[in-house]
């Protein structure tokens, strides 16, 4: 995992984490990172200084709770939720299969591996989705 520092088209400035350079170019290519302040999809890495850990007792910082109740929020409202079904629906947009639209739901850390490696962009969420009732 990386944090990158970003900045979007208004000037916003925010953090972000990515499983890689190669994942976060994927998912903004795709559309799929937005500013936390204004929604704009127009983001890119800012500057940034590399940490570095002199302590094997250093850990990367873990986001706020806010923050990810806000994540989960704008996660839930602006998707649907596809539940175990995740890989197959993300699969059959990309083939064009069925209509592409905001997803999330979930997936085992092979299928997700296999969607990456396959060009696909997924990110995994830091919190576990609420199941849908029908």
């Amino acid at each position: 995992m990386i944090r990158f520092h970003l900045k979007c088209d208004q000037n916003h400035v925010f953090e972000s984490w990515f499983q890689s350079g190669d994942a976060f170019d994927k998912l903004v290519a795709a559309g799929m990172v937005n500013c936390t302040a204004c929604g704009s999809a127009k983001v890119s890495k800012s500057i940034m200084a590399p940490a570095v850990s002199t302590s094997s007792g250093i850990t990367a910082p873990k986001p706020s709770e806010s923050a990810i109740a806000a994540l989960r929020e704008k996660v839930e409202s602006h998707s649907d939720y596809v539940g175990k079904g995740f890989a197959k629906e993300a699969r059959d947009m990309h083939d064009g299969i069925v209509p592409e639209r905001p997803i999330y739901g979930e997936a085992n850390l092979k299928d997700a591996r296999k969607l990456l490696n396959d060009g696909i962009p997924v990110i995994p969420l830091p919190f576990m989705p609420r199941k849908k009732t029908n």
